[in-house]
């Protein structure tokens, strides 16, 4: 063969191996989905709005009286399949308004509250379907929620690592395993302040014709300082978990996290948490539970494996939380949804000691057609710690019982417990034992009040 020949057959041998690497990666499936949340809450007392949300945030109570007016929530997700059997998934979920409580008008001055503005929650991107990393494994990397699980009538989300971060998730037996190191910041979004610092000098100038009375020169002059935010004290997460075991009535998730702070001191700078999840039916009956037990010590103690900007503690924090829920299926028309949550020090817990709360709530709901359903609500709570807690609570503040009950119908395009898009109309009365138990959620110079509202619920 000539040497010319040699030559072009290495070209062209070169070439049909880039046009197979190059079809090995080409994109074989591509498309993005659009999927979102928005909650409009319409009530007033006395002719106002109101920043409360009478301690539900605190399982207190379990109405439907949440405080923001305008939550709006997308995810867009961008999916991509390629002919080597690799996939990618962007994520961004962007929020607007949760924990806003003002009713705004429509000339733009939603930007004057600065708490609950555009924001985005979840920007990350995962890739599965690498070869050298096995089929069922995926990695990802950036901000995210992992792993979140919430209370049914609470609405309180007790599991998650919230932050930025990466992770690897794999199948292990047929179950779900990963790995996930997440960090987040408690003072994020914080701006620099200023100071002033400013000098006098006073100087005599002496009066040569009357020296028993000089006049003086006087110069004043000011610096601005710009003070940075002090020093960061970044949260971070060591997550494992492993989900999905079988235990033929249900499946079980274990999770566990080890937690570190910076810049708090060796008295409060780790902890660990752990939890165990049991997902089944309506406890042996028609419908769905979840059923989970943790535990949380030092920077873990707000419920264990519950991570985020408002993780934190102490060698002295050391919690228990269990909770259950579900919805039961009665009949064709009936359905029922239960929540029963205790959290409690084990030693202290957000720095009080025997602090103890714990909620049951049932929602019973009535499917009159496909289009309205009505709900009933009612809901027990109890808080108390010792003497003193949470800024020297006395008397009647120090033990606190609370009685919720609801009445609302839900008009909707389907009639389930979950139907949505939904518009409710409801009236909500919520009795505490005293008034100062009543002022620690909102309510003054009573010991109940009755909220009337309307909300507005979608997800697709």
């Amino acid at each position: 063969m000539k040497k010319v020949s040699i030559i072009a057959a290495a070209v062209a041998a070169s070439l049909a191996a880039g046009s197979a690497f190059a079809g090995g990666t080409d994109v074989v499936k591509d498309g993005w989905d659009v999927h979102g949340y928005a909650s409009m809450n319409s009530r007033l007392l006395n002719g106002r709005t109101v920043d409360t949300e009478f301690g539900k945030p605190d399982y207190k109570t379990a109405g439907t009286h949440g405080k923001s007016t305008n939550q709006v929530e997308f995810v867009v997700k961008k999916n991509t399949t390629h002919e080597n059997g690799v996939w990618s998934l962007f994520n961004v979920r962007a929020e607007y308004g949760n924990g806003n409580s003002y009713a705004y008008t429509s000339e733009g001055a939603q930007k004057k509250n600065t708490d609950s503005q555009f924001e985005i929650k979840e920007a990350y991107i995962e890739l599965g379907g690498i070869g050298f990393l096995g089929d069922d494994t995926s990695i990802w990397a950036g901000q995210r929620f992992l792993n979140r699980s919430a209370g049914l009538l609470s609405g309180e989300y007790w599991r998650q690592s919230s932050g930025v971060g990466a992770g690897l998730q794999t199948q292990l037996a047929g179950n779900t395993a990963g790995i996930a190191f997440v960090t987040a910041d408690p003072d994020a979004g914080g701006a620099p302040s200023y100071s002033s610092e400013c000098e006098t000098t006073v100087k005599p100038v002496v009066d040569n014709f009357n020296p028993a009375e000089p006049e003086f020169d006087v110069k004043t002059g000011c610096d601005i300082n710009k003070n940075e935010a002090s020093e960061r004290k970044t949260l971070s997460s060591l997550d494992f978990y492993y989900h999905g075991v079988d235990v033929g009535f249900g499946s079980l998730d274990f999770d566990f996290k080890y937690m570190r702070q910076a810049g708090v001191g060796s008295n409060a700078n780790d902890g660990f948490g752990a939890s165990i999840t049991l997902n089944s039916s309506y406890y042996g009956l028609d419908g769905w539970s979840q059923t989970a037990i943790a535990y949380g010590k030092g920077v873990a103690q707000n419920r264990g494996v519950n991570f985020g900007g408002w993780s934190g503690g102490d060698d002295n924090a050391e919690s228990i939380f269990f909770t259950t829920y579900g919805v039961l299926n009665i009949s064709d028309n009936w359905q029922l949804g239960s929540e029963l949550t205790y959290f409690a020090a084990l030693d202290q817990l957000f720095g009080a000691e025997d602090l103890e709360r714990y909620i049951v709530a049932v929602r019973p709901s009535y499917k009159v057609n496909d289009n309205l359903r009505l709900e009933m609500t009612g809901s027990y709570a109890h808080e108390e710690g010792k003497e003193g807690y949470f800024g020297g609570r006395t008397g009647d503040a120090v033990k606190s019982d609370y009685i919720n009950l609801e009445l609302a119908a839900a008009f909707t395009v389907n009639a389930d417990y979950f139907g949505r898009p939904q518009i409710k109309p409801y009236v909500s009365h919520i009795i505490a034992d005293d008034k100062a138990s009543a002022n620690l959620i909102g309510i003054n110079d009573s010991k109940s009040e009755t909220i009337f509202g309307v909300h507005a619920e979608i997800w697709f």
